[in-house]
């Protein structure tokens, strides 16, 4: 695979605007597509199953976590046709847990990020700013299979789907966002702290106890329910399950809001990452 090059001293001031990203983008549009496919296909290379797996491993998590919370903490949604069976209880956990693992896959990475492609900050004069968007490109592949599992699932034990069903795209294109700004954040502090990676991992998990996953948010005491709603998860995870299991339609004032606050917070983790990264080939 070849890479773009340039005279662009790599210590030179970056662009960071919001215009200059999408030009990034889309200049390098073929580079990201290449690089999200080997990274899709290298995950799994060698083994057996290959791909398949990216199949089978949400549908064996999605097995464990419905015993053990609909077996063993007896957590219970209402809402699906007066039913509250373990299948149903399934489909609504696997949404959440579609949302969930889109945020913590690329997160979790983000801190190593330019720590593992040392040769693009040293060797060559690499767009740097697409790494997050690659990682996020792989996250996406894996959502969109466990979303068809998903809805697959829900057709078996239902025998339909809600037309609103077509509206996830835009449900999840704001913690898309979102997460981009967070990961060219957390990719440069990763360079200059390295313990930004440990402490990701606590925080996602922290996250992941603080998220309607496993149980809804009307589950949870009043006197902490603010503390769960201001979780960026929150309003997605429940978005997504408005569509695609309740079958109503989003909040389309909450995305509006949740997507303008997102787009501020990618702006934010982009401006930093460009303004950090000429610091990058002297601490590697």
């Amino acid at each position: 695979m070849t890479y773009p090059t340039t005279t662009i001293n790599p210590h030179a001031a970056q662009p960071t605007s919001l215009v200059a990203l999408g030009k990034s983008l889309w200049h390098n549009r073929q580079l990201i597509v290449q690089m999200t496919r080997r990274e899709v296909v290298g995950r799994y290379q060698g083994s057996v199953m290959g791909l398949a797996w990216s199949f089978l491993n949400p549908v064996f998590m999605l097995v464990v976590y419905t015993f053990v919370f609909s077996e063993i903490f007896k957590s219970r949604w209402g809402g699906i046709g007066g039913d509250d069976s373990k299948t149903q209880f399934a489909v609504v956990l696997f949404a959440g847990m579609i949302v969930l693992s889109l945020f913590t896959e690329v997160l979790s990475r983000a801190p190593g990020l330019i720590l593992s492609n040392v040769n693009y900050v040293k060797k060559v004069v690499f767009p740097l700013e697409i790494l997050p968007v690659i990682a996020m490109g792989a996250a996406l592949f894996h959502s969109l299979i466990s979303l068809g599992v998903l809805l697959a699932a829900f057709a078996l034990f239902n025998g339909y789907l809600h037309l609103t069903a077509i509206f996830i795209p835009l449900v999840l294109l704001p913690l898309v966002i979102l997460t981009l700004g967070l990961a060219w954040l957390l990719s440069s502090l990763g360079v200059f702290l390295r313990d930004v990676g440990q402490t990701i991992g606590i925080i996602l998990t922290v996250l992941m106890f603080l998220s309607p996953v496993f149980f809804p948010v009307t589950a949870v005491p009043e006197r902490f329910r603010s503390i769960f709603m201001a979780n960026p998860l929150t309003f997605i995870i429940e978005q997504a399950r408005e569509v695609l299991i309740w079958g109503h339609l989003p909040n389309w004032i909450g995305l509006g809001i949740y997507t303008f606050t997102a787009t501020f917070i990618a702006w934010l983790g982009y401006a930093w990452f460009q303004k950090t990264r000429k610091g990058f080939a002297d601490v590697l």
